[in-house]
C-alpha cells in the first residue's frame, strides 16, 4: 500500500493569528463521528432509515426494556476493520465494549456502550492533500465504535420536550486523530479527505445534512515553536488548554469555528487569564463559541468493562480476507491517474473525489488520449454540470457519448470550436456524436482543393490587406478568419494556416 504515498510533498506552514502582543500557532485534534452505513443498529436488528416516524425504529434492547441483552452486528464490525485497513492502521484482534454513565433523556440506558479501553483500530495516518506538493500527514490515534444517543426535540411545543429514539444505538465510528493539524483550512481538508475515504471503502455514506458524518474540533493555541517542543518529547505541556466544539457538520462552519474559538483563547491568554477546559458549541449566527460543560475526564463516566458482552475476538485470516478486498483507495487512484493517464496533480486530484466522477473519467478515457479526456470531463461536463446544478450520475451525456466527441476530434473530423457546439446538442438533445455531425453537416472541410479555393478568394478580394500582411507577417491571422468565416468555421485551421503562409509567401 506504500506506493499511494510515493508522491512527494511538503508540509504546509502552520496558521498564525497575530495577537495583540505575540503571534499564535494554533494546533487542531479531530475527532470525525461516521455513522456506519449499516441497515442494522450496531447491538439490535432495527431499521437505521433516516426520516422514518419519530421511534419506529426501535427494538426493546435500544428502549432498554429490562431483560434485553445486547447482540453484537458483525456487519459492522466488518465495516470498522475496513475503515481502519483504508486508513494504514493497526486492526486490534483483541477488542472490548464499555459503558460510558451518564444520564440524559434521549439515552434510556443510562449509559452509552463505547470502547475507551480496548478500541477495535489502533494508529493510522491520512494524507491531507492541500494543494499540489503540499500535504499534510495526519496521525490517527484510534477508531471505536460506540452506539449513537437519541435526539431530544424541543420545538413542538412550547413546555415539552420530545425524544426521538430513532437513532439510539445506531453504529458509529468515532476516529479519533492527533493533534497534527494546524489551520482552520486543513481542518476542512481533512474531514473532506476523511469522508472521501469513508464513501470509496462504503463503510459511511458522508452525509452532513442527515447528521451521518459529524466532526468534534479541539483547538488550543501556543507560541511559535512550541509544537516542535511537543512533537520532540510527546509532553502535551508544550501545548496550550484545548477546549472542544460539539458537532460540527459543515466545512463552512468547522473553519469559521476554529478561528473565533482561537481568538478567543489568545484573548484569554493574553489578559493574563488561563484557558478552562471545556466543551463549546458554535453559533453561527452570532459568530462565537460558547461552554456548553466543563470537560469531564473519563472517570466521571465511570466507564466499566460492558458485562453483556464478551471482549470482541476477531481472527487474523479474517481481517487479510477484508484486505484483500479493499476498493482502490483516494490516494492510490490518484497516483495511477498521474502515471497512467499523464495527469497533473491537480487534474487527478479533482476527478478522484468522489468516486462516480473517477469512474465516469475512466470510461472516457479507455483507449483515448488521457489529457484531452480529462480537460473535457473537468472543464466542459463538469462545468456544465455545476451550471445546472446536476451531479455527474445524472448527466445527459454517457461516457461512450463523450468519448465520441474526443475521437471525432482525433480524426481531425471536427475541430474544438464545433465540438463545444456539438457537446452542448448532445448534452440537450442527446444522440450519437457521429450521426449528429453527419446529418447537420458540421464535418471539418479537410478538402485542401475546398479551402484553396476559399484561400484565393479572399486574397483576390483584399489586395491592401495583402501588401501590409507582407510588410507585418502577423497579419496573416485576418486571413486565417477570413476562410474560417467564409467556411462556416469548418475548415481544417492547420491547413487553412499552412496554405494562407504559402500563398503570401511569408
Amino acid at each position: 500500500m506504500t506506493d499511494t504515498l510515493d508522491l512527494i510533498y511538503e508540509a504546509p506552514k502552520p496558521k498564525i493569528i497575530a495577537g495583540a502582543q505575540h503571534d499564535w500557532e494554533l494546533v487542531i485534534g479531530m475527532e470525525v463521528h461516521a455513522q456506519i452505513a449499516s441497515n442494522a443498529k450496531l447491538f439490535s436488528g432495527a431499521s437505521t432509515e433516516f426520516g422514518n416516524e419519530p421511534n419506529s425504529n426501535v427494538a426493546f434492547v435500544d428502549a432498554a426494556m429490562p431483560g434485553m441483552l445486547p447482540v453484537i452486528n458483525e456487519f459492522c464490525i466488518e465495516q470498522a476493520v475496513r475503515t481502519g485497513l483504508g486508513l494504514q492502521a493497526e486492526i486490534n484482534l483483541h477488542s472490548a465494549f464499555d459503558r460510558k454513565n451518564y444520564f440524559y433523556p434521549d439515552l434510556p440506558q443510562g449509559y452509552q456502550i463505547s470502547q475507551l479501553y480496548h478500541p477495535i483500530v489502533g494508529e493510522g495516518e491520512v494524507i491531507v492533500d492541500m494543494a499540489p506538493g503540499v500535504a499534510r500527514k495526519v496521525r490517527i490515534e484510534r477508531i471505536h465504535m460506540e452506539q449513537d444517543a437519541g435526539k431530544s426535540v424541543h420545538d413542538m411545543d412550547p413546555n415539552m420536550s420530545f425524544v426521538d429514539l430513532n437513532r439510539t444505538g445506531v453504529a458509529l465510528m468515532e476516529i479519533v486523530s492527533r493533534p497534527d493539524i494546524r489551520g482552520p483550512e486543513e481542518a476542512a481538508a481533512y474531514v473532506v479527505k476523511m469522508r472521501q475515504i469513508l464513501r470509496y471503502l462504503g463503510t459511511c455514506d458522508g452525509n452532513m445534512q442527515n447528521g451521518n458524518l459529524r466532526a468534534d474540533v479541539n483547538v488550543s493555541i501556543c507560541r511559535p515553536g512550541q509544537y516542535e517542543k511537543y512533537m520532540e518529547s510527546g509532553d502535551f505541556s508544550h501545548l496550550g488548554t484545548r477546549c472542544e466544539i460539539k458537532n460540527m457538520n459543515s466545512m463552512r462552519f468547522i473553519q469559521a469555528a476554529i478561528e473565533v474559538e482561537a481568538r478567543r483563547q489568545i484573548k484569554i491568554v493574553e489578559a493574563g487569564g488561563t484557558v478552562d477546559q471545556e466543551t463549546r458549541l458554535y453559533d453561527p449566527d452570532k459568530g462565537e463559541t460558547r461552554s456548553m460543560r466543563s470537560k469531564e475526564e473519563a472517570h466521571d463516566y465511570r466507564y466499566f468493562p460492558d458485562p453483556d458482552l464478551l471482549p470482541l475476538e476477531i481472527e487474523q485470516a479474517w481481517v487479510d480476507d477484508i484486505a484483500a478486498n479493499l476498493p482502490e483507495l483516494p490516494d492510490q487512484k490518484k497516483a495511477r491517474f498521474m502515471g497512467d493517464f499523464g495527469l497533473s496533480e491537480y487534474d487527478a486530484n479533482v476527478l478522484t473525489a468522489e468516486l462516480d466522477a473517477a469512474g465516469y473519467f475512466e470510461e472516457v478515457a479507455a483507449g483515448r488520449d488521457g489529457k484531452m479526456a480529462a480537460n473535457w470531463v473537468i472543464n466542459e461536463l463538469f462545468g456544465r454540470l455545476k451550471k445546472d446544478d446536476r451531479d455527474i450520475t445524472d448527466s445527459p451525456v454517457s461516457p461512450a457519448q463523450l468519448g465520441g466527441i474526443i475521437d471525432l476530434i482525433a480524426k481531425g473530423d471536427i475541430s474544438g470550436k464545433i465540438a463545444k457546439d456539438l457537446f452542448e446538442i448532445v448534452y440537450s438533445d442527446g444522440g450519437d456524436p457521429a450521426q449528429i455531425v453527419d446529418a447537420r453537416g458540421m464535418k471539418q472541410v479537410t478538402d485542401t482543393g475546398a479551402i484553396e479555393a476559399a484561400v484565393d478568394q479572399v486574397i483576390a478580394d483584399n489586395p491592401a490587406q495583402v501588401e501590409k500582411a507582407k510588410a507585418n507577417p502577423k497579419l496573416a491571422g485576418w486571413f486565417v478568419g477570413q476562410v474560417m468565416k467564409a467556411t462556416g468555421g469548418k475548415a481544417n485551421p492547420k491547413a487553412v494556416n499552412e496554405l494562407v503562409s504559402a500563398k503570401l509567401g511569408l
